[in-house]
């Protein structure tokens, strides 16, 4: 296993990678556990800079009273799973190819139950793909899709490297951008907007995670946030680009995709299980997009 510093996940947008499968590996041995990563554990313990975080339920302070591994951290155990069941209706759809956008930590090309013609594209910088692999091969990990990992920077053109990957443009498509945008300057969302518009066929599917607006300074003083800092030192709100958002959901409209969005609370209410709202929430400006760009395949 190569040293932290050079990984790609030992700072900035790639040590929330990290914080991510951490969440993942204490959802993972939660007895009402929404999702189940086995191989997010390895990933926190693989790293210098995460070694010593928790990755079971009772090695968290305070339990489910952390607001990071706590109330975050069911947070992202039910993004998982929503996200998850979105790529498995595709599936059921028919859809065959896959394209996970900033695919970080993601192990769903090995844990969902792919059918053998099934592909999964994941695109992210090289440095976080040589991680993901050095220690998926240290487990002798085996996919259950084809899984095809694109090192490319999706700030910039990407596409011409997923094509020559062997991804089809005529063949509809699931995308997703887990925890992507939110890091995004303004104008490379409109050209992953405007990219995945033009290689998207006709019964392809995207789902993807923004904020609203700007977050008022009680929202900001939030125990989310500061025990985040505090705990594991990331300064999330220090990290999301400040610019103003571009609505992606209206563009998306406008190319004739229909679109459904959604508050995290809603599938908390839906599941059982999952942070509720609170005062002053540091979730409560999240929403969760689900786009459906229609027509015959």
């Amino acid at each position: 296993m190569p040293a932290a510093q050079h990984t790609g996940v030992e700072d900035g947008v790639g040590l929330t990678a990290l914080m991510v499968a951490a969440a993942r590996a204490i959802e993972t041995h939660r007895p009402d556990a929404l999702a189940r990563d086995t191989y997010a554990e390895h990933f926190v313990r693989a790293a210098e800079a995460s070694a010593a975080w928790p990755v079971r339920p009772a090695e968290v302070p305070d339990g489910d009273a952390n607001p990071l591994w706590g109330r975050l951290g069911r947070y992202f155990g039910l993004r998982t799973r929503v996200l998850d069941d979105f790529l498995v209706r595709s599936a059921h759809a028919g859809v065959r190819q896959v394209v996970l956008l900033g695919a970080g930590l993601d192990t769903r090309a090995f844990r969902l139950g792919w059918s053998p013609d099934h592909t999964v594209y994941e695109i992210d910088r090289d440095g976080v793909l040589a991680f993901k692999h050095d220690v998926l091969d240290g487990l002798a990990a085996v996919p259950t899709a084809t899984r095809r990992p694109i090192a490319a920077d999706l700030s910039g053109d990407w596409a011409a490297s997923l094509v020559s990957a062997g991804f089809d443009p005529a063949a509809p498509t699931a995308w997703l951008a887990e925890g992507l945008l939110l890091y995004l300057p303004s104008a490379a969302e409109r050209r992953l907007i405007d990219t995945v518009d033009h290689l998207s066929a006709a019964g392809s599917s995207l789902a993807f995670e923004v904020k609203l607006g700007t977050e008022s300074p009680e929202v900001r003083a939030s125990p989310v946030y500061a025990a985040t800092r505090r705990q594991i030192g990331v300064d999330l709100l220090a990290l999301f680009d400040g610019e103003p958002r571009p609505d992606s959901v209206a563009s998306l409209k406008a190319r004739g995709w229909s679109t459904v969005v959604a508050t995290p609370f809603d599938f908390t209410r839906h599941l059982g299980r999952g942070p509720l709202p609170e005062p002053n929430d540091a979730l409560a400006s999240n929403r969760w997009v689900f786009a459906y760009k229609p027509g015959d395949r």
